[in-house]
């Protein structure tokens, strides 16, 4: 059995990763920015050209860059913000060669994807955000595609995992906006200045589709997160609804949890 732990930002996703692997010791466990079969975010997508190039570039980080460095087909990737350094640039310019935030076009996009959930062959696996929350939040900002172009990619998913023991734990936020004035408190730095806030709105008016819709501050990034947790009830709904276990965010009993999966 493998387990993928989605919702939305604020829904208690890292808190229930958390307490299932205590009860699946021997299940391995993949956060964002880990190396992971099925997922790239936080991670650089590189050619070779383009890794040699980084390696040279960075040549004082170069063991480090290797060290977090994994080999896939013709591709190299790099868990870039695992590696800790104050070389100005160096995380801006491997952000560049993420998947996301419109870097490849959706016909690419989507054949990565599929293509590493169809190479994926491991079990025992607990995945955070990694089949909802990256892939979803570009297809809507950046490939603003309609909610139904996203089921249908959903569908094509699910059949590439045609065979597959796993369970979709969606925790679902009722108030979307009490959660995100939690996090929006709790993700500050020393001096208690905010700072992921202010990343996410900008991220959110930045993209084409916050832009075209007039997207803004907190009550656009609400307004975006509730039609994307839409989405995700409807894929679940559509796609999943033999592997979609709903939890209510943050009001679930685990022993009911644990009898469920």
């Amino acid at each position: 059995m493998n387990y993928f732990v989605e919702g939305v930002q604020g829904a208690g996703k890292s808190t229930l990763v958390g307490r299932l692997s205590e009860h699946r010791p021997n299940y391995r466990v993949y956060r964002e920015g880990d190396y992971n079969p099925v997922e790239l975010a936080w991670c650089a997508y590189l050619t070779e050209a383009q890794y040699e190039s980084v390696l040279a570039k960075y040549d004082r980080l170069r063991s480090e860059i290797i060290a977090n460095t994994y080999t896939e087909g013709d591709r190299r990737i790099v868990t870039y913000t695992r590696i800790i350094t104050d070389i100005p640039g160096f995380h801006k310019d491997l952000e560049q060669f993420e998947i996301y935030n419109d870097r490849m076009d959706r016909e690419q996009f989507e054949e990565v994807i599929l293509k590493r959930y169809a190479a994926w062959d491991g079990d025992n696996s607990i995945f955070e955000c990694s089949m909802f929350q990256n892939i979803v939040e570009n297809q809507i900002l950046f490939y603003e595609m309609t909610d139904e172009e996203i089921v249908a990619f959903f569908l094509r998913l699910k059949a590439v995992l045609a065979g597959r023991d796993f369970r979709i734990l969606y925790l679902e936020a009722d108030d979307i906006a009490g959660s995100l004035q939690i996090i929006r408190k709790e993700r500050v730095d020393a001096d208690g200045n905010e700072m992921w806030f202010p990343l996410m709105v900008g991220f959110l008016e930045d993209s084409p589709h916050g832009r075209r819709l007039g997207l803004k501050g907190f009550d656009g990034l609400v307004k975006h997160m509730e039609h994307r947790k839409a989405v995700e009830k409807r894929i679940l709904a559509e796609v999943f609804p033999e592997q979609a276990v709903i939890l209510r965010s943050k009001h679930y009993d685990m022993d009911a949890v644990l009898g469920s999966i």
